[in-house]
């Protein structure tokens, strides 16, 4: 994992309003050993970026686990909220509506290396910037990378309806939880049929889908805190290592210590 040495020897960013600075784009860029920030809104579209550890971020509609080297697009507006259970650095850029196309979902895209070396660059000046010189041509160049990023497929859709969220709040709560659907839908007063139905009308997955990726999604969030592979995968209700890293690899496209060490 991406070491924290760096960010050590670095300034917080200091605390302004993301809303109200007069930059159309800057970055922000903070270490916290663990957070849950409340539900809340910016008018700038933002980047959300981890350079190190895993961080969580949920919008009303689905739930993001990005380890290093990944980020989630926050369009304007849209309510959402960030939590991490251990050491992350956070770098989110903000961006002015209309300097670049925004995404009409939020989705999270891979980082590749000069544009995580970019962010980090840009946040040693924050909000606060000549708009001539070399922050401003550094600005500009991350400004014609960001859009470019390619999207990847780590988010969750959360379900709208009210009797599913209680099946998926019981699994979010305790992700080692392998009751079956019909066991589930009892205690949200459904009939295992329909709630088999409802998932796949408001989620577009399968309730087998859902579950297992909410389990990888929890599993990555534990190795983020530096629980061994096994550890992770029991945590989250594996029984087999070898199953939970195949389908590990085949959710994010690697492996538990590849996706880690970027």
């Amino acid at each position: 994992m991406r070491t924290f040495d760096r960010l050590k020897q670095t300034n917080r960013s200091p605390l302004i309003d993301p809303d109200r600075t007069e930059r159309p784009i800057f970055v922000l860029s903070d270490r916290h050993d663990g957070v849950r920030v409340p539900w809340h809104v910016h008018r700038r579209l933002q980047l959300i970026h981890v350079s190190a550890g895993v961080l969580t971020v949920l919008t009303r509609k689905a739930r993001f686990v990005i380890p290093p080297q990944r980020a989630v697009w926050v369009g304007p507006g849209v309510e959402h909220r960030i939590m991490g259970r251990s050491p992350f650095w956070l770098t989110t850029c903000y961006i002015e509506p209309g300097l670049v196309a925004a995404p009409d979902t939020s989705r999270v895209v891979a980082v590749d290396r000069l544009t995580d070396e970019l962010l980090i660059a840009a946040s040693e000046f924050g909000g606060d910037y000549p708009f001539e010189g070399p922050a401003a041509r550094l600005i500009q160049v991350l400004l014609d990378r960001v859009p470019d990023l390619k999207t990847t497929d780590m988010s969750l859709p959360e379900p709208s309806d009210v009797r599913l969220r209680r099946i998926t709040d019981r699994l979010i709560a305790e992700p080692c939880c392998n009751d079956t659907l019909a066991l589930l839908a009892a205690g949200a007063a459904l009939t295992e049929r329909t709630a088999a139905r409802l998932f796949v009308k408001d989620t577009g997955l399968t309730f087998g889908q859902w579950r297992q990726s909410l389990k990888l999604q929890s599993a990555l969030e534990y190795l983020g805190t530096g629980a061994s592979v096994t550890q992770a995968a029991f945590e989250v209700g594996y029984a087999d290592v070898s199953s939970f890293i195949a389908a590990f690899k085949l959710l994010f496209g690697k492996t538990p210590s590849q996706i880690l060490n970027p």
